[in-house]
């Protein structure tokens, strides 16, 4: 299994602080960035094949990858030189051919309890997996969910209240004929007219429409979400959480 993390962007609602440096490489603990609490639970998870969409200071992600390197850990970093004009379908579409077989998709400003990964691993085999949470209400900027019987039939901003059932986190999976689905789709969407600037759960969304996809719901306090200064302290709060759990941070520097 591989993944494939979604980190080409600056970060620009969270200046200064990514004024030199992507928001991928904001710290969330001593010695740890956002992208390496990525990549220690993924691999902790077993994935062992990681690509990371690279654009704003792409030279410092890529440094930051070298830094985590070992034997039986593969990590790429995919230049993206359209990051600064397009949104991440874009960066979806440059990576296409690393779509082959199954693999999981999230977003570099994600952040996850070390057991959300293996929930997804773990689920019931399904094209395409989404894995979502709730809360009591949802903001304009949340990418929010439409569950029917229990699968997802539609994720957009725009999702009105009585029509919204959780949200996305930016954390799915592919397998089989889902990845050659979603793929296919991809480069259809990029086709088109507004294409530069769609994210690509908007492809998600149209693959719902026609089919509804599959679920993992995890809680509140499993994940979280970086746009903004607030969402930082909130997500230091929350490694440091997970990290007295299950990780304690002093063995941090053995990945």
């Amino acid at each position: 299994m591989k993944a494939i993390i979604l980190s080409a962007g600056q970060g620009k609602r969270l200046l200064p602080l990514t004024e030199d440096v992507p928001k991928c490489l904001l710290p969330v603990a001593p010695g740890m960035t956002m992208l390496s609490w990525q990549l220690r639970q993924l691999s902790a998870a077993g994935i062992d094949d990681i690509t990371v969409l690279t654009g704003f200071h792409a030279d410092k992600v890529d440094a930051e990858l070298a830094r985590h390197r070992r034997p039986g850990l593969r990590l790429t970093g995919l230049y993206n030189p359209f990051f600064g004009v397009a949104d991440n379908l874009g960066s979806v579409w440059l990576a296409c051919r690393e779509t082959a077989g199954d693999f999981l998709l999230l977003n570099g400003d994600t952040l996850f309890e070390a057991a959300v990964p293996h929930y997804l691993l773990a689920a019931p085999e399904a094209p395409i997996t989404v894995t979502i949470s709730r809360k009591n209400s949802y903001d304009a900027d949340d990418m929010k969910v439409r569950l029917r019987n229990g699968r997802l039939t539609a994720v957009g901003k725009g999702l009105e209240p009585e029509d919204t059932d959780g949200e996305s986190i930016g954390l799915m999976s592919f397998r089989g004929p889902g990845a050659d689905r979603f793929r296919a789709a991809v480069e259809s969407a990029m086709r088109g007219p507004s294409g530069l600037r769609s994210w690509y759960l908007t492809v998600i969304d149209a693959l719902a429409k026609e089919s509804p996809l599959d679920i993992v719901e995890v809680g509140p306090e499993e994940w979280c979400e970086v746009d903004f200064a607030v969402d930082l302290n909130r997500a230091r709060k929350m490694v440091g959480r997970w990290s007295a759990i299950s990780n304690p941070l002093d063995s941090a520097a053995a990945f």
